[in-house]
């Protein structure tokens, strides 16, 4: 045999089995039903497992679950978007033999891992750019030192009242009008605090720049300031968080990048760099 009709023989062999691979009908849902379980068997059977998870991608990517659940709330016609969300997943793989089912999913799972790419990028710079901006305010805030801190309970003629002493200083560039602090009292060799909480102070006439202040604060005695019984060997251990200006907004604070932040850039990096 010529060279020629045996090539001649081979296109005729491929186009014929091109003809008769079977492909999905999605004229209806009963008709892709019945043309599934044909093209299935078409395929090798390591490839079919494959096929039913790309069917499902196709299919379900075309259903817009979130109108579904508007409607649901809204009282919208719940079947009806239902029904157009098939028949969209219907006409997308109408036509398709099993391994383009395959291919056009690979496409839209590696669309979505793009995307995902992309997201999670701009959200790790978010927060990077947050965590630097703690960092800086942190900073800032180190330069309002508290020299002296002191907590003890006062005997009154109702019931001790909690008192908080502080000696500061601003050694910040800016006037500050309100004082906001993390205080925890513990004693000496033990691992869980006797107190823990914030508070904060409004500073009458404010703290100008390199100016220093002493405090006698009396917290909420019904707080745990008041209603925790402190030996005499416990310290109070004071943070500034916060503090505002003369004007009576943020200057600074270190609770901009919290926790939760801390272990989602930890996360994201982990999975995305």
């Amino acid at each position: 045999m010529k060279k020629s009709a045996l090539a001649l023989l081979l296109v005729s062999s491929l186009a014929l089995t091109a003809c008769n691979t079977p492909t999905l009908d999605g004229t209806n849902e009963s008709a892709l039903k019945a043309s599934v379980s044909k093209v299935r068997e078409a395929l090798p059977e390591h490839m079919r497992s494959e096929f039913d998870e790309s069917m499902q991608l196709l299919v379900f990517s075309s259903m817009d679950i979130g109108n579904v659940f508007a409607a649901a709330f809204s009282g919208g016609d719940i079947e009806k978007i239902a029904a157009d969300g098939l028949q969209k997943g219907l006409e997308s793989v109408d036509g398709l033999t099993g391994e383009e089912v395959i291919s056009k999913a690979q496409k839209i799972i590696k669309e979505r891992q793009a995307e995902e790419r992309r997201q999670a990028l701009n959200e790790i710079k978010e927060l990077e750019a947050k965590k630097a901006e703690t960092e800086k305010a942190q900073k800032k805030l180190n330069d309002f030192i508290v020299e002296k801190s002191r907590f003890y309970l006062r005997d009154s003629s109702y019931r001790k009242t909690p008192i908080i002493e502080l000696a500061v200083k601003n050694n910040t560039e800016y006037a500050v009008s309100r004082a906001y602090f993390k205080g925890v009292v513990a004693s000496p060799g033990r691992s869980v605090p006797w107190i823990k909480e914030s508070f904060n102070y409004p500073i009458s006439g404010g703290i100008e720049p390199q100016e220093s202040a002493e405090w006698s604060l009396a917290p909420n005695m019904f707080s745990a300031w008041g209603k925790t019984d402190v030996p005499e060997d416990a310290v109070l251990t004071v943070t500034v968080y916060r503090l505002d200006g003369a004007d009576g907004k943020q200057l600074f604070t270190d609770s901009e990048f919290t926790e939760r932040d801390a272990k989602r850039l930890e996360a994201l990096k982990d999975k995305f760099n």
